[in-house]
This record gives C-alpha cells, structure tokens and sequence, in this order.
C-alpha cells in the first residue's frame, strides 16, 4: 500500500488572511498561489514547492495568523 506524502504549507509571518484561491480537491502546480496574505500594508502569496492536490484548508478569508501555523495541506502527486 502506497502511502500518500503530504505538504504543509505555513505561514512565515503574522499576518491577515486576505482570500483562499484554491478549494479542497484542487490540482496545485509547483509555485502557484494559494493563500493571499496581508502584513503592513503588503500582499504577500503564499505559493506552494510542489505540485498535488489540496486535501485540507486550515483558514478563511479575514483570519490573523502566525509565523508557522499551516495554512493548507497538499497530497504530492
């Protein structure tokens, strides 16, 4: 049985969450945007290393979260 290597994919600072741009069972490429997060007046995307698929969205839109708290989990294809 094969088993199913997953990816974190976290905060690196205290921020708002701006918008969730994926949805749980979304295909993801390496790098592409997930979450859009505010800091300072500053839009940060928090992009994802690798390719998968979305199993689980840890926060919405209008959430503060902070450095290291996982923001989505991906299944690695």
């Amino acid at each position: 049985m094969a088993r199913i290597r997953t990816l974190e994919v976290v905060s690196e600072l205290v921020a708002n969450v701006l918008s969730v741009d994926c949805s749980v069972g979304d295909s993801v490429a390496q790098g592409q945007a997930l979450v859009l997060l505010e800091s300072m007046k500053m839009e940060i995307p928090v992009l994802v290393d690798a390719a998968g698929t979305v199993s689980a969205i840890k926060v919405s839109a209008g959430d503060v979260v902070q450095e290291g708290d996982v923001l989505v989990v991906v299944d690695l294809t």
